[in-house]
């Protein structure tokens, strides 16, 4: 059995996270998503930036983890987008199951 995969990225807007995590859940890279909203600080061009942005948690199998960071690169509204993949070093036997059966 594969192992589940955490997967962190951003999007500038509810809309836009929603519009992508529907995607890859139609294509089956990811099982589950969980989006939040929060104040985002950081360098933009040598200037501290502060902006409204969402955070979205995408759960996988650790075999989908190259094609869906191309995936998301590629439909990425953001210039540099962050695509972070947190391993699992281990969790229940029905979440796994549930997310290797899932992304099938």
């Amino acid at each position: 059995m594969g192992k589940p995969t955490l997967v962190y990225t951003t999007f500038p807007s509810l809309e836009n996270a929603k519009s992508i995590v529907g995607y890859l859940l139609e294509k089956k890279m990811i099982a589950c998503a969980n989006l939040r909203e929060h104040e985002a600080h950081y360098f933009e061009y040598g200037d501290i930036v502060i902006k409204t942005e969402v955070g979205a948690f995408l759960k996988t199998a650790e075999n989908k983890w190259d094609v869906l960071k191309d995936m998301i690169n590629e439909i990425h509204p953001f210039e540099t987008p962050v695509i972070l993949k947190i391993t699992i070093d281990d969790s229940n036997e029905e979440f796994k199951t549930w997310i290797c059966d899932t992304t099938k």
